[in-house]
């Protein structure tokens, strides 16, 4: 059964309920309706209500390098699933990172450091001396390498804390169980004398610091994916009967969902000792319901941001604007917007436009393929972009 989140007349969220009852809320004016930007639908009551107890409410949440599942989870209800698609290869790409094939750099995607020196010797006089030369101040040390993150893994860890925000303005969480990673390279990589505990992964870089930034939303639990005492994740969606999927490109709830809904459930369920009369009894304690839910797909849009111009002038000297978000129309790059063609009605998120003579917009699905160019007056926009793309 489909749970609706409520909030309080204040803005707090309070227990979900049914979606018949949300209706009627709606119909006789208790309640306003309301959408998020993660697409959860919630409705906002209008007069203080009875009373203000809670239940308990985890957020489960199973990060990777490129996708991410998250669940939260009742002692009676699923309430919500959602499979984030994380921009780690996209930002990588973006910052000027080499493709390496067979040893050899095949591409270098944007040639970054090359274009901002030639940049610096057009802008800069270097014949006049060093204390009148046009440089900037600079805006941060960047010697300081200590607690740095690189920006593709905090990307990633700042999609997943968003989401989880986003989670906690509409239910009450009390809260966050997130599973560490912990990978051995060494022992698998075959080498003879290889160590226990040297292994390094994108996902273990930056997790500790992503559940210090969740502490300030809930209390956050930390939970390895294979612990020996049968309260990990696997043995959890075992007991469960949750089916899981090696297809981890899959965007369904049975390939990264179900992680966050073992981890959300490991606050309701244990593997433990029963005290008995004659002995002790070994097994699973507590009581838990899985239910069906809305699942979400979350991205981001593959947009670039602005850059300076170009890399290559073209005739004059004259160098084009790159990049950027706006567009001669009524809609901005990231925009979600309904379009129509041939008689097809199409939803997806503005992501490109031609020049101002043709007037045709560019239309995105979540996975950022083209659905089309569509003439700016077939284009009706939805709503304005919130730098997530949610189906």
């Amino acid at each position: 059964m489909i749970r609706v989140p409520v909030h309080n007349p204040d803005g707090s969220p309070a227990m979900p309920t049914k979606a018949s009852r949300a209706c009627r809320w709606v119909k006789s004016g208790k309640a306003t309706e309301h959408w998020n930007d993660i697409g959860l639908y919630y409705v906002r009551l209008v007069a203080e209500p009875s009373g203000r107890k809670t239940q308990k409410i985890a957020v489960g949440c199973d990060p990777g390098k490129n996708y991410t599942g998250i669940a939260v989870q009742s002692a009676k209800f699923t309430l919500f699933t959602a499979h984030l698609v994380l921009p780690f290869d996209r930002v990588k790409g973006r910052l000027g990172s080499a493709v390496i094939k067979e040893g050899k750099v095949i591409k270098n995607v944007r040639n970054r450091a090359l274009q901002r020196r030639v940049r610096r010797g057009r802008r800069i006089n270097t014949k006049v001396p060093f204390s009148l030369r046009a440089h900037r101040q600079k805006r941060f040390n960047n010697r300081t390498k200590k607690g740095k993150i690189a920006p593709s893994i905090r990307a990633s860890r700042e999609m997943e804390i968003r989401i989880i925000t986003e989670i906690s303005q509409v239910f009450p969480i009390s809260k966050i169980v997130y599973e560490l990673v912990k990978t051995d390279v060494d022992l698998t990589s075959g080498r003879k004398r290889a160590r226990s505990g040297q292994g390094f992964s994108p996902v273990m870089v930056g997790q500790h610091w992503c559940v210090e930034q969740l502490k300030s939303i809930a209390p956050v639990k930390t939970v390895y994916g294979w612990q020996k005492n049968n309260n990990g994740t696997s043995q959890i969606r075992r007991y469960l009967k949750l089916e899981k999927i090696k297809d981890k490109k899959a965007q369904v709830p049975e390939s990264h969902a179900v992680d966050g809904i073992a981890l959300a459930a490991s606050e309701f369920v244990r593997h433990g000792v029963t005290p008995g009369k004659k002995s002790d009894i070994w097994g699973w304690k507590g009581l838990i319901n899985i239910t069906p839910c809305i699942f979400r797909v979350i991205t981001r849009p593959a947009y670039f941001r602005r850059a300076l111009h170009f890399d290559n002038a073209e005739k004059g000297g004259i160098r084009k604007r790159k990049g950027g978000t706006i567009t001669p129309f009524n809609v901005r790059y990231g925009d979600k917007v309904l379009a129509k063609k041939a008689g097809f009605t199409y939803i997806g998120w503005v992501g490109g436009f031609t020049d101002a003579k043709a007037k045709n917009i560019s239309v995105y699905d979540h996975n950022w393929k083209r659905l089309g160019q569509f003439s700016h007056s077939k284009v009706q926009l939805i709503r304005r972009s919130n730098k997530l793309c949610v189906i």
